[in-house]
């Protein structure tokens, strides 16, 4: 008997534990539970109750309390449940915050993942964690605007993600393949998209421009194969590769041409990291990336400022490092802006533009020169460009922030700062200063009526002035030509115009010139002191620059001393 109570003991213990309903009956149940049947459906049977229970067997008629769990009723008469009044049968419903149970994130391109995609996810948080996060950092600096841009173009917004694997969002990457900026643009692409490459800038590095043309170029590759992955793995590989894939495979499924080694492994890859790289971009943490330290967004706003403005002034006037100025404006090559066109529009942070229109007004100096640019060419030299656009070779050596000994590269590009008559000022420096003390002096102004054949050389040497001083007093510049009848004014010593007059032309005499290697058309006229357009006439060279070694020049000449000749 007492073996049989304690197996019923357990089946009721056991029968609480696993059906947990019984005692938390809402309490408009515990007041019903005298007016329950007992006809319910009993764990044991009338005759087993009496067995048990033979002293209580009539209470087990007429107290059955049923309570139904996952589709079963379990009898509970006889038994005292502890049920209290007062809390047990209420519950409270408790706000958690939004963020207690995270909403996995949101995708406007198609995500899908595969054992390529888990392979990159694995790669990015071991092998290449480090690098990763440094690009997650960087990421949030660029991340926001790049979006907006890319939603102004009517794109996924999520094609931003291209740019962490392209170049981890650096203005400043650099491939193998000459792909340069954030969206790594060759030259070509990038010059049908609209982004200048030049000596001065490369807007390949700007992050607004290049965004702006990807969007055009990620829409146009879109129309084309109506597919993101297609569309993506064109950006990479170029659309006419991934249209002969299609050919060739007879497919338009990236991932069955990714099967393929016609596209090369890169283009094979770019789909699933930039995927992975999506999905860890926008859940970092769940991906094991803790603790990134991300860089600020960029804001700023955009001034116009004339060409050729001293980057360090701009900066001065917005009261920032030069660093931070180039930081906001990563296409800017040189210390300056570039000479065309005549204005520029450079970012600055954002709201100091009106302290800076104010600060900049005060700083700039007067504008005294326009600036034509000089592209280096063999042959050239420093002192024979200062005299080929009639200029001194200090400002140009200081323009240019180079120095005599500098050597010139083959194709660099100088600034020659031609000044303007409107805006120079009668004395700048001590030297002008001077000339116009000699000049009351001891000197006096002449005229010399120009000649045939007359160069700006020839004059210098004749009048026995410096080619320098002689273009300063007559604001010659290299699109002046010398015109037979014009006239030019000539600081002469007192008394040379009185007692001996200018010397005239010498007789002319034709030579034969054999040209040597490295000569150009410019060296030979300003050796001989003739001009290029007298050459080309004499040798009948009909618009062109180009000669060789071992040609032959007819040149006319006269006066030319023995030195010059050898």
């Amino acid at each position: 008997m007492v073996h049989k109570i304690l197996s019923v003991g357990m089946i009721l213990l056991l029968s609480s534990a696993c059906l947990p309903q019984v005692g938390l009956l809402p309490e408009k149940n515990h007041t019903d539970l005298s007016s329950m049947t007992g006809t319910a459906p009993s764990l044991f049977t009338e005759s087993e109750l009496e067995e048990l229970f033979p002293s209580e067997a009539s209470s087990f008629q007429t107290g059955i309390s049923t309570s139904p769990v996952y589709g079963y009723s379990l009898s509970a008469a006889g038994l005292e449940l502890p049920i209290s009044d007062e809390s047990n049968d209420e519950f409270s419903i408790e706000i958690l915050p939004k963020n207690h149970l995270k909403k996995e994130p949101d995708f406007d391109i198609p995500i899908v993942i595969n054992a390529k995609v888990e392979h990159f996810i694995q790669y990015f948080q071991t092998t290449a964690k480090k690098i990763f996060s440094n690009w997650l950092a960087r990421s949030e600096k660029y991340i926001p605007f790049m979006k907006n841009l890319l939603k102004e173009k009517g794109l996924p917004e999520d094609l931003v993600y291209m740019a962490l694997i392209e170049s981890g969002f650096s203005p400043y990457a650099y491939s193998r393949r000459k792909a340069s900026g954030p969206w790594q643009f060759i030259y070509l692409t990038g010059k049908r998209y609209g982004l200048n490459v030049n000596w001065w800038v490369d807007e390949r590095r700007d992050p607004e421009k290049s965004t702006i043309a990807a969007a055009k170029y990620l829409k146009d590759l879109y129309d084309m194969f109506e597919c993101w992955y297609l569309a993506a793995a064109g950006y990479n590989a170029g659309e006419r590769k991934i249209v002969n894939a299609m050919k060739r495979y007879r497919t338009e499924d990236f991932w069955e041409l990714s099967k393929y080694k016609y596209l090369k492994r890169e283009t094979r890859d770019y789909v699933p990291q930039m995927i992975a790289a999506a999905l860890i971009a926008k859940d970092p943490e769940k991906y094991g990336f803790i603790g990134i330290e991300y860089e600020e967004p960029l804001r700023y706003e955009k001034v116009k400022v004339p060409a050729v403005t001293d980057l360090q002034v701009i900066a001065k006037a917005c009261e920032i490092s030069l660093e931070e100025l180039r930081d906001l404006n990563p296409e800017l090559l040189r210390w300056c802006t570039p000479p065309e066109p005549p204005e520029y529009e450079i970012k600055i942070p954002f709201g100091k533009k009106e302290h800076f229109v104010k600060a900049f007004e005060a700083l700039q100096s007067e504008q005294r020169f326009k600036f034509k640019t000089h592209v280096v060419k063999k042959g050239d030299t420093l002192s024979g460009i200062a005299r080929l656009y009639r200029v001194n070779i200090e400002p140009m050596l200081e323009i240019n922030r180079i120095k005599r000994t500098t050597r010139l590269s083959l194709g660099t590009n100088l600034l020659i700062p031609i000044p303007m008559v409107q805006d120079r000022k009668p004395i700048t420096t001590a030297k002008e200063a001077d000339s116009l003390k000699d000049l009351s002096s001891g000197y006096e102004e002449i005229t010399y009526t120009i000649k045939k054949g007359d160069s700006l050389w020839s004059i210098a040497n004749q009048m026995g002035v410096n080619i320098g001083a002689l273009s300063r007093w007559n604001n010659l510049h290299p699109e002046k030509k010398l015109i037979p009848g014009d006239k030019l004014k000539i600081r002469v010593n007192r008394g040379q115009s009185s007692s001996k007059p200018p010397p005239g032309p010498t007789k002319e005499k034709e030579i034969i010139y054999v040209v040597k290697e490295g000569d150009t058309l410019w060296g030979i006229a300003q050796k001989y002191h003739v001009t290029i357009a007298e050459i080309r006439t004499w040798n009948r060279l009909q618009g062109t620059d180009r000669i060789y070694p071992a040609d032959k020049l007819r040149l006319k000449v006269g006066g030319i001393r023995s030195s010059t000749l050898n």
